[in-house]
């Protein structure tokens, strides 16, 4: 149907510096109507093969750049991103379904701040030198990029954790095949736009759309690809483990999380209410970091509920792009099926459903009543062996239970198979220190939640992943580093 695909937006590969069109395309909807938007190259082993040869082919030429060069890039990419925030924040509202308030004030300032981050950090690396005066010999370090990056980033954050990943690897001088979620693919094909205005050279940032299944695969299998940046779900990364096995590739895998919230009975409750709620629902609760399981001591578990669920039910679900929407739609229909199928499981264990999914009754502007919508929904009284509060639901639901005390409590947010994140609320710094200690987590915010010092380690234990990235972890995983001893 040719008059069909006319009026939609249809996105091209982009290879060794030119757009590049595909044979076949999959369909990308927009959530919040349920209607097809774009089309997305459905890419498969030709495609990257081509890109993986581009990179292949920049390499030599980016690598030997000076980081300052590669910075003054860097930083004009940021800024091309930044005079065009506007456009990039309206097309990740509608691709995604989050609201234009969150894309506007998160999204889009965070991708841009990405490229600055590492653009700066780049310049302060220093290498190690060690000396064996008794042996007449000096050892030094010196650290070289890896070659081709093959980049694989999810469909929730889309350009914020797709430049978190591009930014550091091309910084530290590799060359990029990016795969984004074929369901949000819209802005990084706007990025590729800009790329050559901000004076990246042809081949060094490659993008192939498609599949998990094809375009990733054939990208996570290539021979000539050696390190791969993975952002998604556990089962995903098992599989990237198996098939990069045989060519010993070096793996970054950021996956999913159960994070609990520890509420203690001395919490400030006028901050701890409203910041619960934002990781709690916060882009319709499809953040890794978001708060799945509140753990409330005995003494105040009863006003904490009463207040977060009336605090809740004043969210306003509707269209992302009016700005006074608080919760956009979900990212699509079979996501939407299936963060409702835990909500129903919740209720046929026994546990209360106490604001949200089946409970309150939704009403929608007419251009939205076909979009994936659902309503924040708190779940009380739900059994910790419950795949409620066992399992990943990355959507608008949280359960909150009841706990007494310390020792307990540490022990069941530590008995799931993630370690991503953890809050803990409580005005006794003592016991801020020692939870945080104990909590099995890669990182723990106390009294806040998703303060974020790029400098610092970020990446989670257990199922939630393997590495860590920030300012020295990113260099230490996209760079090589040799050993040189010399005898005097």
């Amino acid at each position: 149907t040719m008059a069909h695909s006319k009026a939609l937006l249809v996105l091209e590969n982009f290879i060794g510096g030119k757009f590049v069109t595909c044979s076949s395309y999959i369909d990308s909807y927009n959530p919040s109507t349920g209607d097809v938007y774009c089309r997305v190259p459905d890419s498969g082993k030709e495609e990257v093969e081509a890109a993986v040869k581009a990179a292949k082919d920049a390499f030599p030429i980016w690598s030997s750049k000076s980081p300052l060069e590669r910075s003054r890039i860097l930083n004009k990419l940021a800024d091309l991103i930044e005079h065009d925030l506007e456009a990039f924040a309206q097309a990740e509202s509608k691709d995604q379904g989050k609201t234009i308030t969150f894309a506007r004030t998160v999204d889009i300032p965070r991708a841009v701040y990405n490229f600055r981050f590492f653009a700066s950090s780049i310049l302060h690396h220093t290498t190690e030198c060690t000396e064996m005066a008794t042996m007449g010999c000096v050892h030094y370090t010196s650290r070289a990029p890896v070659g081709v990056a093959g980049l694989i980033s999810p469909w929730n954050l889309p350009l914020y954790l797709l430049t978190w990943k591009i930014a550091p690897a091309i910084a530290c001088g590799n060359t990029v095949v990016a795969k984004p979620s074929e369901m949000t693919s819209v802005t990084a094909w706007m990025m590729c736009k800009l790329l050559e205005k901000a004076g990246v050279p042809h081949g060094v940032v490659n993008v192939v759309f498609g599949t998990g299944a094809k375009t990733g695969e054939a990208l996570v299998c290539h021979p000539d690809v050696p390190l791969i940046s993975f952002t998604g779900s556990t089962l995903t990364a098992q599989r990237i483990t198996e098939k990069s096995a045989p060519h010993c590739k070096r793996l970054s895998l950021e996956l999913g999380g159960k994070n609990p919230a520890i509420i203690f009975d001395d919490a400030d409750l006028t901050q701890c209410i409203p910041m619960t709620l934002r990781s709690s629902f916060a882009n319709q609760g499809e953040i890794c970091l978001c708060t799945s399981r509140i753990f409330v001591q005995r003494g105040i578990y009863s006003e904490f509920l009463k207040r977060f669920v009336a605090e809740a039910k004043k969210w306003k679900v509707g269209n992302p792009s009016d700005p006074t929407v608080d919760v956009g739609a979900l990212i699509s229909e079979e996501h939407l099926e299936k963060v409702r199928s835990y909500v129903k499981k919740a209720q046929a264990e026994g546990a209360r459903v106490l604001c949200g999914e089946g409970v309150d009754s939704l009403t929608l502007p007419a251009g939205n009543q076909k979009g994936y919508f659902m309503l924040p929904t708190v779940i009380a009284e739900v059994k910790d062996e419950s795949c409620c509060m066992q399992e990943e639901i990355f959507g608008p639901v949280t359960c909150v239970v009841a706990f007494d005390t310390e020792e307990e409590v540490i022990k069941r947010a530590n008995s799931v198979k993630y370690g991503l994140a953890a809050t803990v609320w409580s005005s006794n710094v003592g016991r801020v220190h020692r939870v945080a200690q104990r909590l099995q987590a890669g990182l723990v915010w106390t009294n806040c939640w998703l303060v974020r010092d790029l400098n610092l380690p970020f990446g989670g234990m257990k199922a939630s992943g393997i590495g860590r990235e920030g300012a020295k972890d990113s260099y230490e995983f996209f760079t090589e580093v040799k050993t040189i001893t010399i005898k005097h």
